[in-house]
């Protein structure tokens, strides 16, 4: 039987540059976490989990300890990958990136990601200072505006300016699918948000996530030019990307990566 291998949608940020999202396909897991997922709190056995991770690290030519991925809690702390982080036994290393949301780091060879399933993965590039970001903002991430407190992380931490950054805005649920309750339209509200620009109402209120997210790439100083969409539905195309919407908690995560090479 031959090796899976994982199917990588592949981003270009820019030359020397390796982004990407994973898809459901060339892994180890069953059920609906068939057949890639590298996620180990969403209920996939730890085997076929490790599996997956090997597979990509191959195909990405790195250790396994240079795959870096958080527990994400829909907050907004954003951890900064060092070579202190890097030498820490695995179990404190996990410890040090729980309830963690977003990741950036300036050291090549190392990928960082977030993983989602309906929440909007964001990749960011600093050209310049050689830095990268990877940003899980789901609704109440977004809410709390975490693209652009990473924007501001990468500038306090790196020196970054956003007119050198590009940005991608991977697989996630669109304007279309995400139906949501009064209490979260409220919350955008709330926040600030030009509701006009973000949402519409049919038999309830629908809110463009993604869009929410590239316009607080643009509040941040990111260049209109320099952001890029997926244009990929999780909710419409769980053949080939998992929603947890539609198949429910218990299912596979999509991860979305960025390295410096």
């Amino acid at each position: 039987m031959m090796t899976p291998q994982p199917v990588l949608h592949r981003y270009h940020l820019a030359d020397g540059v390796v982004a990407f999202s994973t898809t459901r396909h060339g892994g180890y897991s069953t059920g609906n976490y068939a057949s890639f997922n590298i996620n180990m709190y969403c209920g996939d056995a730890e085997e076929a989990v490790q599996r997956n991770r090997q597979l990509l690290c191959q195909q990405l030519g790195i250790s396994d300890d240079r795959l870096i991925m958080p527990h994400q809690v829909h907050q907004t702390h954003i951890a900064k990958i060092d070579q202190r982080l890097l030498v820490l036994p695995a179990s404190d290393r996990q410890q040090a990136l729980d309830g963690v949301d977003a990741v950036m780091t300036d050291i090549r060879g190392v990928c960082i990601g977030v993983s989602t399933a309906d929440c909007i993965p964001v990749v960011i590039y600093d050209s310049v200072h050689r830095v990268v970001c990877a940003i899980h903002a789901g609704w109440r991430g977004t809410v709390a505006r975490i693209v652009e407190k990473s924007v501001q992380a990468m500038m306090t931490a790196y020196g970054s300016c956003p007119t050198d950054m590009t940005a991608t805005i991977g697989p996630g649920i669109s304007l279309d699918s995400f139906e949501v309750g009064d209490e979260v339209f409220e919350a955008f509200l709330q926040a600030g948000f030009d509701m006009a620009a973000i949402s519409r109402r049919e038999q309830k209120w629908h809110i463009d996530l993604p869009e929410c997210n590239r316009l607080q790439l643009l509040s941040a100083g990111v260049r209109p030019q320099a952001v890029t969409m997926s244009g990929i539905c999780t909710f419409k195309q769980t053949d080939d990307f998992f929603s947890a919407r539609r198949m429910g908690i218990n299912s596979g995560r999509i991860f979305t990566g960025v390295m410096m090479l």
